[in-house]
């Protein structure tokens, strides 16, 4: 073979490691060319010239949907870092030679988490890196989940409970639980408060189907003790604002608590468990010099925080909880 044909199948290789990877990633050979602006053929025939040449085959197709072979899943690991790795060269290169000076960089987070622990970080980066346009996604932990899965973000910040296999979760602060009261409430001046005391006065919880209400529901139980909601209420601002009302009391996570509050606070950490915020990631994902700059900026303006790791109760999607409080 010349050094000229040798050359375009080297480009012909990359291009079809492209489509296969876009392929792994969203289970659809239309998803993938949709994403890398091919025709749905031109696809099919990249990753059939792989199977051909490999003399396996990479996907079992189920109708339109079709899912890796265990040697597909081999051959994506082994090529998904080398493609990331070639689609980003310029950028790493930049970065390599100390200039960061452009790009985009975009980060999944929740409502809560953009409120309370982003504003900090994001304001030293956008200072540092005027270039690099920053772009936040508002989502739920379910949707910020989807949106890692299919590259279409480079990162997220939330909080997670339990860390799925093809995700990686690094904290980097962590958080205390607060019984918060109206400021004339009669628990609002203890020091400490037991289940007991609380049990009496309606609560003001997230709604039901997240994981606030269902650990409020176990600790309950687990002390043989009823509990009362008087008031469902989305967001931990809009909670705030409706036990300073008067309306009822709640149990939050202390990060929504700047102290200029007029709420009491307690204490509950006795009862219910701290919460780490970190970032989180697909695994094996080829981290952009935009992506390690964020990370490090992260690091940088919470060094003197405590970082605790999460204990392993539930599922991915209580993830969701952490982004709307």
């Amino acid at each position: 073979m010349g050094s000229g044909s040798q050359i375009h199948y080297k480009q012909n290789r990359l291009k079809q490691l492209r489509a296969f990877c876009h392929a792994a990633r969203t289970g659809s050979v239309s998803a993938a060319a949709e994403k890398i602006f091919l025709s749905q053929p031109t696809v099919s025939l990249q990753i059939q010239a792989l199977e051909r040449e490999f003399g396996t085959v990479l996907f079992e197709r189920r109708g339109p949907k079709i899912k890796l072979t265990p040697e597909g899943d081999l051959l994506f690991q082994m090529a998904e870092p080398l493609v990331e790795g070639m689609d980003k060269l310029h950028d790493t290169f930049a970065t390599q030679c100390g200039r960061v000076d452009q790009g985009v960089l975009n980060i999944a987070a929740g409502e809560s988490t953009i409120l309370y622990i982003l504003p900090d970080p994001v304001s030293a980066f956008v200072e540092q890196y005027p270039g690099i346009e920053l772009k936040l996604h508002n989502v739920t932990g379910r949707d910020g989940l989807a949106m890692l899965r299919a590259d279409e973000v480079d990162l997220a910040v939330g909080s997670m409970l339990e860390v799925p296999d093809d995700i990686t979760y690094r904290p980097f602060v962590t958080y205390q639980p607060a019984l918060i009261t109206p400021k004339e409430h009669p628990l609002a001046d203890k020091k400490s408060v037991t289940l007991e005391d609380i049990a009496p006065y309606g609560l003001i919880l997230p709604p039901r189907h997240l994981s606030t209400w269902r650990l409020v529901d176990l600790v309950f139980k687990q002390h043989n003790l009823g509990y009362r909601v008087t008031m469902e209420a989305g967001g931990w601002e809009v909670i705030k604002k409706y036990v300073e009302l008067g309306l009822g009391i709640s149990i939050v996570t202390d990060v929504c608590l700047t102290g200029k509050e007029n709420l009491g606070v307690i204490p509950i950490g006795q009862y219910f468990p701290k919460r780490s915020y970190g970032i989180v990631q697909r695994r094996g994902k080829f981290l952009s010099p935009q992506t390690k700059c964020f990370m490090k900026t992260l690091d940088r303006v919470f060094a003197d925080r405590v970082v605790e790791a999460p204990p392993q109760t539930v599922g991915d999607a209580e993830w969701e909880d952490a982004y709307l409080g």
